[in-house]
């Protein structure tokens, strides 16, 4: 029996392993081998997650589990996403429990990120339920390579979701990412494009996909021209742990051509980096001010916007849900 979770789609018939480990056939099912086991639970920013244009200045609920359908050779989180899920797991939790953590917390959002969602699909199945029963927003970071079931079910029970995106070619998702065609992902983006508020990150690993940036940049502009787009220098672990760090001024130069297409860049994992601002598309005051934490969201310090449109002009800046800051006690 065929999983229909992801792309792979593996023949999981007879107690066979799948690619990501974590689903298995029981009496004639595909059924999640660790449901409601958790490798992280922490209350963040969620610009740190990063979302930049949900609910800025809120505080999320950042959950994740084990596995990943891919095998990237630059993974920062390899031990996460490619460890053994039984030498991993600290927490079991049920689904009730981690709103009422939410809850507790002052948490206004969660979100499932650290390692591929789609590996815990049916948990989260159960978390959307309860979480919209508290109108608490869900919302998850992905790398769409999914089915167009699995699509379905994404679209119905995420609000918010960040897609990577590492490149549009498939010789570079073969070769470094271990999947044959791209292609699933480009569709997957266009879909969740038309339900969901998306955003979207690109890993730049030097002189490898860094030539990309341009047409990235319009493949984005061709879906929505409003699509935040997080582009971040990869500092590369795992297989590629001896790769050159990318150059902060070879990238901004291309970053800062492609805003033509797109008016809401941001590149922020160093230090000092103003691409961390949001800025109004027309006269290009800042409205929302961010620091740069070092790593590849940020954290606002101040909004500017007025019924989230720029206090300057009047233009309306594409937030999903009205911004809030937290308290002074919550900071």
């Amino acid at each position: 029996m065929k999983c229909n979770y992801c792309e792979w789609c593996c023949d999981l018939t007879e107690d066979q392993v799948g690619i990501c480990k974590m689903y298995q056939e029981i009496n004639g099912e595909i059924k999640e081998k660790y449901p409601n086991k958790y490798t992280t639970y922490m209350a963040a920013h969620i610009e740190s997650i990063p979302f930049f244009h949900v609910y800025p200045g809120s505080r999320t609920l950042l959950i994740g589990s084990s596995g990943c359908n891919f095998n990237c050779h630059y993974c920062s989180n390899a031990h996460v996403a490619k460890g053994s899920p039984e030498e991993l797991f600290m927490f079991e939790i049920s689904p009730s429990k981690i709103i009422q953590i939410a809850q507790k917390t002052g948490c206004h959002n969660i979100v499932f990120g650290v390692n591929e969602v789609t590996m815990s699909l049916p948990t989260m199945v159960e978390v959307a339920r309860l979480a919209k029963a508290e109108n608490i927003p869900l919302g998850c970071l992905t790398n769409a390579y999914m089915t167009e079931d699995s699509c379905h079910i994404f679209a119905d029970i995420f609000q918010f979701i960040n897609i990577s995106l590492k490149s549009l070619s498939s010789d570079f998702y073969n070769k470094y990412v271990g999947i044959k065609n791209v292609q699933p992902i480009l569709r997957n983006i266009e879909r969740l494009a038309t339900d969901c508020h998306i955003e979207i990150t690109t890993p730049i690993v030097q002189s490898i996909n860094d030539h990309e940036i341009p047409d990235i940049c319009k493949f984005i502009h061709s879906i929505n021209s409003q699509i935040p787009w997080h582009v971040f220098r990869l500092l590369p672990e795992y297989k590629m742990a001896d790769i050159d760090y990318p150059n902060i001024n070879d990238l901004s130069r291309l970053l800062f051509d492609a805003q033509g297409y797109l008016p809401y860049i941001y590149f922020g994992n160093f230090m000092g980096s103003e691409w961390v601002n949001t800025l109004c598309p027309k006269c290009r005051n800042v409205v929302i001010e961010r620091i740069s934490t070092g790593g590849c969201g940020g954290k606002t310090t101040n909004n500017f916007l007025n019924n989230n449109q720029c206090p300057t002009c009047n233009t309306k800046i594409p937030l999903y849900g009205e911004h809030t800051l937290w308290d002074s006690k919550d900071k």
